[in-house]
Order: structure tokens, then C-alpha cells, then sequence
């Protein structure tokens, strides 16, 4: 199954001493990048909870956030760096007495400055540690499945669009050879009249010759076949599951360049025009491959 790496997820965890709320937002990425806003007393488990992500994700930025509620007497304590507080009340003291000034601290002031503040430098025990991680995959749970959801959607309208994009083949093979003749025909006509005008007469042995030319030159008939292909393999990508995101964007630009090839090969009004059409298809799939995992 496709999963959008565009999505939301969100979880309520209650325990005896203490309430977790995870919520999960993502947008498309390059690369899995996750942005963590995490209680100050859970830091440290970062690394172990960035394993249980992964788990669930490879591509996009996944902002992670997390709002811990505690019982009465169960939370922990905060640690202030009194020293660096001291130091910097110190400077300010300093710099008001040789500016003159007269200088009292604001210590609720001290209260904003988050980098004063850490925790007990303490692990979290382990029965803690396995409660976030298990809140975390339940809101993981969550998102993924909302994410399939959407993956799901902009699978549905891709595979619209290749279907048409392969009728619209189906007819460039069709309309290709009446094309080589109308070139033909034409060039007879040139030639002819070339001649003509210098009392000469069109020889067929030579006519052939430049009729050879043309038709390797109007001939598209390897463009349709890797392009039939390249259709193919997005039909089958779009079933593979996860992780194809890369594959799809990647085989859309081997269309676009046989699709181009054939716009130039064949110079056709009625042509041209399902050319443009089939590129503006490809490339609204594209947008939507860019959002797929």
C-alpha cells in the first residue's frame, strides 16, 4: 500500500501517574527529518524513540510533539543551573554599577530562559521509557493510517491517468503511419515540382531513397514501446507498496523524454496538441508522486 508522507496523527495515553498526548504532523521531504518537542524530563530518550519512527516512515519532515501530564507529587524535578544564573546576574550587576545605575534582579525573568532549565541528568526507568514508546507507536498507528488514506487517494487518481495516458498511445501508433505517408506525399509533390521547374523528371530509385530517410526520421515506433513500458511499470508501482515514491518520479521523467521524442520526430497539428496533453498529464502526476512515500 501507498502511504502520503503528508499527515496527522494524534493519541491520549492515561496512566496511573501520568497523562501522555502525542501529536504527529508531516509534510513531503527528501530524506525522513524529524523535529522533536519533547518535555524537558524525556529528552534523553530521543534516540530510542526515533527508532520506534522509523519503524513506521523513511521520507519526510515528521514533527513530533509531546504534552505529559502528571499526578499529584509524580513529577519530576526540574534542575536550574544556579551557577550560570549567578553569572549572569553577576555581569548585569556589573555593568549597572559602572553605568551608575542602581540594579535588582527579576527573577521570574530567570523563569523564561528554558536553557537554565534541565533535567535531573537521571535515565528514565525502564516501565517509563516503554509507556512512551508504546504512546508513541499508538499515535504512529494513527498517522500511518491517515497517510495510507490519503497514499490510497493519490494512487486512485494516478491510475486514472495512465489509463488515459495509454489510450493516448494508442493512438499516436495509430495516427504515426498516416503521418509518414502525409510526409511522403508531400515530399513527392517538392521534389517534382523542383524538378520540373528545371525540366527534369522525379526518378523513382532516388525518391525511394529520400522516402528511406524520412521514414527512419518520422519512425517512433521504439519511443511507443519503452513508453508503453514506462506505463506499465507506474501501474505496477502503484501496487508495489510502500517506498516507491522515488521510482515513480523517476519513471515519469523517462516518459516525458519518449513523449518529447515523438512530439519532435512527428511535426503534426492533431499531434502536437495530444503531445501537450499527455505532458500536462505526466506532470500532474508528478505533483502528486512528490507527496507519495
Amino acid at each position: 500500500m501507498l502511504h502520503s508522507m503528508t499527515g496527522f496523527g494524534r493519541c491520549l495515553v492515561e496512566n496511573a501517574d501520568i497523562t501522555q498526548q502525542w501529536e504527529i504532523k508531516s509534510v513531503n521531504g527528501r530524506h525522513l527529518d524529524l523535529k522533536w518537542r519533547l518535555p524537558i524530563a524525556v529528552r534523553s530518550l530521543e534516540p530510542r524513540l526515533e527508532k520506534v519512527v522509523r519503524r513506521f516512515a523513511s521520507r519526510g519532515r515528521v514533527d513530533i510533539s509531546l504534552q505529559l501530564h502528571y499526578a499529584a507529587g509524580a513529577a519530576p524535578t526540574p534542575r536550574f543551573d544556579s551557577m550560570q544564573a549567578a553569572a549572569m546576574l553577576q555581569s548585569l550587576r556589573e555593568l549597572a554599577t559602572a553605568r551608575g545605575d542602581s540594579f535588582t534582579p527579576d527573577y521570574n525573568a530567570l523563569l523564561q530562559l528554558s536553557f537554565l532549565w534541565g533535567d535531573t541528568g537521571d535515565e528514565l526507568d525502564d516501565a517509563m521509557s516503554a509507556n512512551l514508546e508504546a504512546g508513541l507507536a499508538l499515535a504512529l498507528e494513527d498517522w500511518d493510517e491517515a497517510r495510507a488514506d490519503e497514499g490510497r487517494a493519490l494512487a486512485t487518481d494516478i491510475h486514472s491517468r495512465i489509463l488515459r495516458m495509454e489510450e493516448w498511445t494508442g493512438l499516436i501508433a495509430e495516427r504515426a503511419p498516416a503521418i509518414r505517408e502525409e510526409r511522403a506525399n508531400m515530399l513527392r509533390e517538392r521534389l517534382g515540382d523542383a524538378l520540373a521547374q528545371n525540366g527534369q523528371e522525379l526518378e523513382e530509385s532516388r525518391f525511394l531513397q529520400e522516402i528511406v530517410i524520412l521514414a527512419d526520421r518520422l519512425d517512433v515506433s521504439e519511443e511507443l514501446t519503452r513508453l508503453g513500458t514506462h506505463l506499465e511499470r507506474l501501474r505496477n508501482l502503484l501496487q508495489s507498496g510502500k517506498d516507491a515514491g522515488r521510482r515513480l518520479d523517476f519513471t515519469l521523467q523517462e516518459c516525458f523524454r519518449e513523449i518529447n521524442t515523438c512530439g519532435n520526430k512527428l511535426p503534426d497539428v492533431q499531434l502536437s496538441r495530444l503531445v501537450v496533453d499527455f505532458k500536462n498529464e505526466l506532470e500532474k502526476c508528478r505533483e502528486q508522486v512528490q507527496n507519495l512515500e
